[in-house]
């Protein structure tokens, strides 16, 4: 989960996202899904990994293609790693014998 400072047009950033960093993830071993929510100025970018070196590794990834192409539009604020406890989206649930 990476969270930015938004300084440019979020609908303009949104579409830059979809098309240029989410086929680089999905070409990257362990990659389940990826979301991008923008609100008060700040952008949320959470990506879905098999495990946490695959996030890591997939973290540089988008990290190096961020400078490259919007450093001028965000700012790096924090970087985060936790395990999915539940998800409605992926069928991931803490019920006993739900399919994850």
């Amino acid at each position: 989960m990476a969270t930015y400072k938004l300084n440019g047009d979020a609908d303009e950033l949104a579409r830059r996202a979809e098309e240029g960093i989410l086929p680089i993830l999905q070409s990257q071993p362990g990659f389940k899904a990826y979301s991008v929510a923008i609100g008060d100025g700040e952008v949320l970018s959470l990506s879905v990994w098999d495990s946490r070196a695959d996030a890591e590794a997939g973290s540089q990834v988008v990290a190096s293609w961020v400078a490259e192409n919007m450093a001028s539009e965000i700012d790096l604020i924090s970087v985060r790693f936790a395990e999915l406890m539940f998800s409605t989206t992926l069928g991931v649930s803490t019920a006993v014998g739900a399919s994850t």
